[in-house]
This record gives C-alpha cells, sequence and structure tokens, in this order.
C-alpha cells in the first residue's frame, strides 16, 4: 500500500497508461529519457575533467611569489620611496 493506493489500483491504473498511450510510445519515452538522463550524466563529466585542466594551466601559468626566486628568476625590487 503506497499512499492509500492498493496495489490493485496501481495494476489498473498502469493498464490505462498503456492503453492511452501505447507500448511503443511508452517505450520510446522510456528510451529517451534514458538517453537525456546519460548525456546529463556525460556533460556533468566532461564539465569536471574541463575545470580541472583549467585550474592545473592557470597553477603552472601562475607561480607562487616565493617560486620566482627558486626557479632563477630575480624576484622585482622596489627602491624606497618609489611609487608603483
Amino acid at each position: 500500500m503506497v499512499g492509500g493506493i492498493s496495489g490493485w489500483q496501481l495494476l489498473i491504473l498502469l493498464l490505462i497508461v498503456v492503453l492511452v498511450f501505447g507500448t511503443k510510445r511508452l517505450r520510446n519515452i522510456g528510451s529517451d529519457l534514458g538517453g537525456a538522463v546519460k548525456g546529463f550524466k556525460k556533460g556533468m563529466d566532461e564539465g569536471n575533467e574541463t575545470d580541472k585542466d583549467e585550474n592545473q594551466e592557470q597553477l603552472v601559468a601562475d607561480p607562487k611569489p616565493g617560486e620566482a626566486a627558486q626557479h632563477g628568476a630575480e624576484p622585482e625590487t622596489r627602491e624606497p620611496g618609489s611609487k608603483a
């Protein structure tokens, strides 16, 4: 018993739905819905991979301030009293 509906009532409801829409249309609706879910999951996975790639590229392109001195590059120095 689901929410006040007995098993017989669910069976009758299912029979009415099959009679109204037909098995072919219900099968098409099911396959379309499954394809949409697969496409959504694929899009989410590609989005996560793209985000990871962009973050990795940004980390490589923008080294931390202390890393410039470690790699042989001279850090920027300003004279006292000079403005940016």
